[in-house]
């Protein structure tokens, strides 16, 4: 990391073991869904819908229909956690649920847990993403926002679900499921996706389960793209602006590194990046456009300096050069690099 650009507390590596640089963004979005897709192989070069002032009347009385909803509480931008402290009260008392956007194309749906079961709060999320959201509005996700706790004490729990438009090209997912590849979803990859191209998906609720995820694969399964989120980072610490916290989940996942790179063989390659920025020493709670660092490693390789790439799309073009799987993905591949 620190050969990517001159980091606080981060040394340079004279001789390093992976290969280095820090990609752009040409998606015109920040979020998840936008910087998913394009490392995957895909631009994003339409424009998502989004709500600074809220969501508009005709899609309120369309939820409140359609979900069979008495109400609904909300309808502004707004950190979710301080929006259940807020509102929280007033939904437990009248069972409306919270509704909610960022400045990323989100439609997020708040409940606590024994006032709005989470089996009828993924119903109303389903019918939101299927019936609710119409054109001429593209929203990217639709989230479940699931709470407990009571008056001063509410907090978020790790029952979040996402529910996403389906990619409007094939990604590296889709390519290398069509050539008999074992693709391999952990964390949220999956809602980002929709399913699309995934044939094995792993739910996990936190870093470390993540990690323990990765490590089961890599021993399971052969011939396998392993596509992993980790979430800590951007939920807890970039959202809430936690810089301690964020450096402490970086310092967590370095000392796991060793374990990961011990685990692989020679024929195994492994890149980390991000999706997006979120920058958790800013006055914004949401998610910040800058570059996003480049790791590739493998085995007995020789480090580079793969300088600034123009897109995240090299990954998913990198992938598919790995494993030799013809295909029309953006981005241009570094794997002779």
């Amino acid at each position: 990391m620190g050969n990517i650009i001159d980091t606080l507390g981060i040394k340079r590596v004279e001789f390093p073991t992976a290969s280095f640089g820090k990609m752009n963004e040409l998606s015109k979005g920040k979020d998840s869904t936008s910087g998913h897709w394009e490392i995957a192989g895909i631009k994003v070069d339409f424009d998502f819908s989004y709500f600074p002032n809220g969501f508009p009347k005709e899609m309120t009385d369309l939820f409140l229909r359609e979900t069979g909803c008495e109400g609904f509480l909300g309808n502004f931008p707004a950190s979710g956690t301080e929006i259940i402290m807020q509102l929280g009260d007033e939904h437990v008392r009248t069972g409306f649920p919270i509704i909610y956007t960022s400045a990323d194309s989100v439609f997020q749906i708040a409940a606590h847990e024994e006032i709005i079961p989470l089996d009828r709060l993924f119903e109303i999320c389903k019918i939101t993403r299927e019936k609710v959201i119409q054109s001429p509005y593209v929203i990217g996700r639709v989230i479940a926002r699931p709470f407990l706790g009571e008056k001063n004490n509410y907090y978020r729990t790790t029952n979040r679900h996402d529910y996403s438009i389906d990619p409007h090209k094939k990604t590296v997912l889709n390519y290398l499921s069509e050539a008999n590849y074992e693709t391999v979803a952990i964390g949220k990859v999956n809602d980002l996706f929709n399913l699309n191209g995934i044939k094995t998906s792993i739910p996990t609720k936190s870093n470390a389960e993540g990690c323990e995820q990765i490590l089961r694969a890599t021993k399971e399964k052969r011939n396998a793209f392993i596509f992993t989120n980790l979430v800590d980072f951007d939920v807890y610490y970039g959202h809430r602006n936690d810089p301690v916290g964020f450096a402490k989940t970086l310092v967590e996942f370095d000392n796991f590194l060793p374990t990961l790179l011990n685990s692989i063989d020679e024929s195994d390659a492994i890149i980390i990046t991000a999706d997006h920025g979120n920058d958790p020493t800013t006055p914004s709670t949401d998610h910040s456009r800058e570059f996003v660092p480049l790791l590739f490693f493998k085995k007995n390789s020789v480090g580079k300096n793969l300088g600034t790439r123009n897109t995240f799309s090299d990954i998913g073009k990198t992938i598919c050069d790995f494993y030799k799987v013809p295909n029309q993905l953006d981005g241009k591949s570094f794997l002779e690099e």
